[in-house]
Formats: structure tokens, sequence, C-alpha cells
């Protein structure tokens, strides 16, 4: 039990460096004055989106940039996604709908239409987002403006979360959690590791051309956490890449209730883990189990230490996120729980082949 509890403090020691080094990188997507002038072309697969997308759609007519199409592939909805989108294109003439072909063999659905779109684009700049998201007046000039400062093939944006639910903010800010917690995210850039890669597929800025050459979404077409994916590959051809927070450019309201939210990380948690059941637990032992035990064996003066590392970690991770520092420590215990159960429900989707998103199967190769 000693050696469990020294791996234990150790691992936590390390998780709140890595949680430090982030806070002090402040590794956020600049915000700048200048304007740009180049062909973006911002591509939305959309499969039942019709709550989200005009709200998206209105989002990126009201941009401060102009040189720019977008084009929407709708997924073989069953709601009325598509007439909503043909409407509002008919009255804005950059923007314009297609439908998108049936599944082919081998592919998950979303990489699939993302390999679609991006034959369809013409921009410099190929920005793929999701139907559900929003962005402000400055984020397009504000990527270009990355990408040309760091010459790079890929720029990724996590998206600062929209939740309005309980069930959502018992859930969502897990993804900031563990990313804040585990990997060091200017690394991204500065380490030619593919091991130190982080992406968020519901914001890929790629250099068009760099695109085209490689034809990212094929080469991960049957991945389920296609984004980590791809920018591993871009930095095995050695190209530049780098991941950064929204600084509230753009956001996303990815869930709308607690069953969406299990549902959705669960189908990704494992994944993320490479599909290795034993390291996800081994993960879940040294963050959530081992502190537990910590605190009820440990007598009040040894509790300083693991309280005060999880406290601050939380604000500053908090912080970063853009989320409210007050309620994630609340919540903090209950949001622990419900990692474990997120956890237990995607080795048992993995096991059982059970995986489902939007009405089709995901089976992780």
């Amino acid at each position: 039990m000693t050696i469990f509890i020294y791996a234990v403090l150790i691992f936590m020691v390390i998780r709140f460096s890595v949680t430090v080094f982030n806070f002090l990188s402040n590794p956020k997507l600049p915000r700048v004055l200048k304007h740009y002038h180049d062909e973006v072309s911002i591509l939305i697969p959309a499969r039942n989106e019709a709550d989200n997308i005009i709200y998206l759609l209105e989002s990126i007519k009201a941009q401060d940039y102009s040189n720019y199409e977008v084009i929407v592939l709708d997924d073989d909805s069953s709601d009325n996604t598509y007439q909503l989108v043909e409407t509002f294109c008919e009255k804005n003439s950059n923007f314009k709908i297609v439908s998108g072909k049936d599944l082919a063999l081998g592919w998950l659905g979303k990489n699939y239409a993302c390999y679609q779109l991006a034959a369809l684009a013409t921009g410099k700049y190929l920005l793929f987002i999701d139907a559900d998201e929003s962005i402000e007046r400055g984020l397009i000039n504000s990527l270009i403006s990355r990408m040309e400062k760091g010459n790079l093939a890929l720029l990724s944006v996590f998206t600062n979360q929209v939740m309005k639910t309980i069930g959502e903010k018992l859930t969502v800010p897990l993804m900031h959690f563990i990313l804040l917690n585990l990997l060091p995210l200017r690394l991204v850039k500065f380490s030619a590791n593919p091991a130190f890669s982080a992406a968020s597929g519901q914001c890929m800025f790629f250099n068009a051309r760099k695109y085209r050459d490689n034809q990212w979404h094929e080469q991960v077409k049957n991945q389920v956490v296609e984004d980590v994916e791809i920018i591993k590959l871009v930095k095995q051809k050695e190209y530049a890449a780098e991941a950064l927070l929204g600084n509230n450019l753009i956001h996303c309201r990815m869930y709308n209730n607690l069953e969406e939210s299990l549902n959705g990380f669960s189908k990704n948690l494992l994944a993320g883990f490479g599909n290795n059941i034993l390291i996800l637990l081994f993960y879940l032992l040294l963050v959530i189990i081992g502190p537990v035990i910590l605190i009820l064996n440990f007598n009040v003066g040894l509790l300083v230490l693991p309280i005060t590392l999880i406290v601050l970690s939380r604000m500053m991770i908090s912080y970063l996120s853009g989320q409210n520092v007050l309620i994630n420590l609340v919540l903090h215990p209950l949001q622990m729980l419900f990692f474990l159960i997120i956890a237990f429900i995607s080795i048992q989707k993995h096991i059982f082949k059970k995986g489902t998103w939007k009405g089709r199967s995901i089976k992780a190769i």
C-alpha cells in the first residue's frame, strides 16, 4: 500500500506540474487585428443538425471576413437539415449545401463526409467545423495569422464549451481536465514526437495544398479519434502542427443533456487511450481511485497536499478553458464519478461492439 500511495502522489505532482506549465504558457489562440484576404473554405459535415446549424451559419455570415465559401454536406439526415440550409443558401450566395454519398465501405461517417467536402473546396485554407458550433468575429483572421506565423500544415483549436444543464456540467469539463492535466499543449508544436499530439475535430484548419497532397481524412478513414490520428500523421510527415485553446473565438454545445454526454464521450474515451483497456484502467486507478484512497486513509495533516493539488489544478484548468471555476470545484467529486461511469461504458461498448453514433455503428479498427 505504501508503494501505491507514493505512486499516486508522484503522479499527482507530475499532473499538477503539467497543469502549471499549461497555465503559465497560456496556449490560447491569439487574437489579431490584421485582416487577411486569402480564400478560406469553411466545410461543415451535418447529420440531423436542424436544431443547431442555422445558428452556426449566421455566426459565419457575421464574421469580419469576406473571402470565404461555406459548403455544408448533408450526411443522410432524417430531419429537415437539408431544407433549412438550402433556404439559407438561397439568400446567401457564398453558402451552398450538397448531399453526401452513401457511406463507403471501410469508412466512418464523419471522416467520409470531410473527405467529400475537401474534394469540393477551392480555398487556400480548409476550415472543418461541426454544425453545433458558433464562431466569433476575428476567428478566421486569427487562424490565418497563426498558420502563417508558424508555417503550419494544421492548426487545431479546442473550442470553448457551452453547458446549460447539470448533466453537461457533470461531464463536458472532463475533456479539458484530461487534456490540460496530462499534456503540455505547447509541445504539440515544439516537439516533433508524435506522442505529443492533441487535436479537436471541432475545429481543424488546414493548409489546403498540403491537405490535398496527403488526403488526411482518407488516411484515417476508419478511426474514431480521427483528429488525433491526423495530427500524428502531419507530424510524422515532418510538417508543423499546433493545437491551441479557443480563447472565446469559437464555441460549441456538444451535448444537450446527461444521456447525450454519456453516449458521446463513451464513444471516444477508450479510443483516445489507443483502445487499450489496461492503460485506461491504470489511468483511472491513479487519477480517481488513488486520490480517494489517499483522502480516506491519511490523517488530517497529510490531506493538505492532495487536496491542494486538486483544487489548484481545477482552478487553473477552468480558467484556461473559460469555465466556471466554482462550479467545477464543487462538482469535482461527481465529475470524477461520471468519468468512471463513462470509462466503463466505453469499455463495454468496445468489448461487445455496441458503439453507435447518430444511428450508425462505430467499430474502431
